[in-house]
């Protein structure tokens, strides 16, 4: 299915059916063309170009302008604090901004798409498929230090996206609706140049809320991307209101991603609506790297298989390949045609990201003996030592959101001077429950040496716009 151009959809002469619609409007293949072809006349010869990543149309056709003149987009989270979008700008020193008419940067030329008088300016120029320069510079979300600029080449989205589409069965024919941000590439990669590459489209939310989603699926839409924390609130409303979950019933697929979603929504959603949610597993540096297929397996805790071309290995600290035995936790490693090209200005942290040609994503994980592949956590904030044994967080975080009363949980290693690191728990209870029934629970599911030697109850976790709980904002 792959093509020579990025988006075949806009070639040529393209269609007047439906490309992308948020709260601000819809924009057909043509319109889109005909506003990005016009903006394209009016960038900058040198790049890159930053992108005010708001949930609304002048994002889209600032993007397909910027990529039509083969300038990189440094997408920007509108919601960015002043110190964060100071390092960013000063580290990718973009030669203007790409976004709605009043907007302002200190020091940054502003240019704004024209959305509603655009004389149709003819072919749009962009980048062939196979095009191995960055086309977007991705920021990570800085948890273990300033955020890194990622390069993602148009090759790297192309193949990446052709991936997904054999995976998820994903034509044409699809309409995808979500509400995730727009300055990160399960938004922006997946969930917008997604459909346009695959000449579908997509309807964008603006903000989350489940009685929209239900009325978008029961309207025509036949996707949903996700983050597990709309899942929950997808599942409260289905139940408190069975439109929501006859709704959910209609679509072809739910995808899920961005963390675990807990075994206790995914039953929550197929006794409600009847279906069970797909998981995969991606990250900027890599885009997505394994995926539950549309006829797979969907279990609970796991993320699938790898990607068409994209080869997955979990090692041991010795370097050796983990047995495929469900159980033995080791550090994932990827080779994939959608790796990033470096980290922007830091080449030294490019080279220590690779081992012997494998991308070290710094997760660990499990594989089963049919090759499924299980997260444990973060080897920054999820591998924990104790007592002599490696203990990944996420299995203690899944057994404590098997309890009824456990709402949301998250799991860390501090510093203990008798077992290395000793194991506590941060817990969102939505019932009444004690810490020690819910270290006697963990106990039980997994192993003593597993269980939570102390339990904190909070009103909430910190999370990031992606709903990725922040452990380092976690008080100790």
């Amino acid at each position: 299915m792959a093509s020579l151009s990025l988006f075949p959809s806009l070639d040529g002469d393209p269609p007047p059916t439906p490309a992308v619609t948020f709260p601000d409007g819809t924009l057909s293949y043509r319109d889109l063309r005909d506003a990005a072809a016009e903006l394209a006349t009016r960038l900058p010869s040198g790049g890159p170009l930053a992108l005010w990543a708001s949930a609304e149309r002048a994002t889209v056709v600032c993007l397909l302008a910027g990529l039509s003149r083969g300038l990189a987009v440094v997408p920007l989270n509108p919601k960015t604090g002043r110190s964060e979008l100071a390092h960013i700008l000063a580290d990718s020193r973009p030669s203007a901004l790409l976004g709605p008419s009043g907007l302002e940067l200190d020091g940054v030329e502003t240019i704004s798409p024209n959305l509603t008088t655009a004389p149709a300016a003819g072919a749009l120029p962009l980048p062939d498929s196979d095009a191995v320069h960055s086309a977007l510079i991705v920021y990570t979300s800085g948890t273990t230090g300033p955020p890194k600029g990622v390069g993602l080449s148009v090759a790297a989205i192309a193949a990446n996206l052709d991936a997904l589409a054999a995976a998820w069965k994903w034509t044409a024919s699809d309409v995808l609706v979500h509400a995730l941000p727009l300055f990160h590439v399960h938004g922006l990669v997946l969930g917008t140049l997604g459909p346009l590459r695959l000449g579908g489209a997509v309807r964008h939310l603006g903000a989350f809320d489940p009685d929209r989603v239900a009325a978008e699926l029961a309207s025509g839409a036949t996707m949903l991307f996700a983050v597990p924390t709309m899942y929950h609130r997808l599942a409260d409303a289905a139940e408190a209101n069975p439109s929501v979950a006859a709704a959910l019933r209609t679509a072809r697929l739910l995808v899920s991603g961005s963390a675990a979603l807990p075994a206790a929504d995914h039953q929550r959603l197929e006794l409600l609506c009847g279906q069970r949610v797909v998981e995969r597993y991606g990250m900027s540096e890599a885009l997505m790297i394994t995926a539950v297929r549309a006829d797979g397996d969907r279990r609970a805790g796991y993320v699938g298989k790898p990607l068409p071309h994209v080869e997955v290995r979990v090692v041991a600290d010795d370097g050796e390949d983990v047995p495929h035995d469900d159980a033995t936790i080791g550090d994932v490693l990827v080779r994939s045609p959608s790796i990033f090209d470096g980290y922007l200005n830091l080449p030294q942290a490019t080279a220590g990201a690779f081992r012997d040609g494998w991308f070290v994503t710094g997760d660990l994980g499990s594989i089963a003996p049919d090759g499924y592949l299980r997260l444990a956590g973060r080897r920054s904030t999820d591998l924990i030592k104790s007592g002599g044994y490696r203990i990944g967080a996420g299995e203690i975080e899944s057994a404590l959101l098997e309890h009824p009363a456990v709402s949301e949980a998250a799991v860390r290693g501090v510093p203990d001077p008798d077992l290395g690191e000793r194991i506590l728990a941060w817990v969102v209870p939505n019932g009444r429950v004690s810490e020690t029934e819910l270290i006697d629970h963990v106990a039980s599911a997994l192993t003593p040496h597993k269980r939570p030697r102390e339990v904190r109850f909070v009103a909430a976790l910190p999370r990031n716009a992606l709903g990725k709980v922040q452990k380092h904002r976690l008080e100790v």
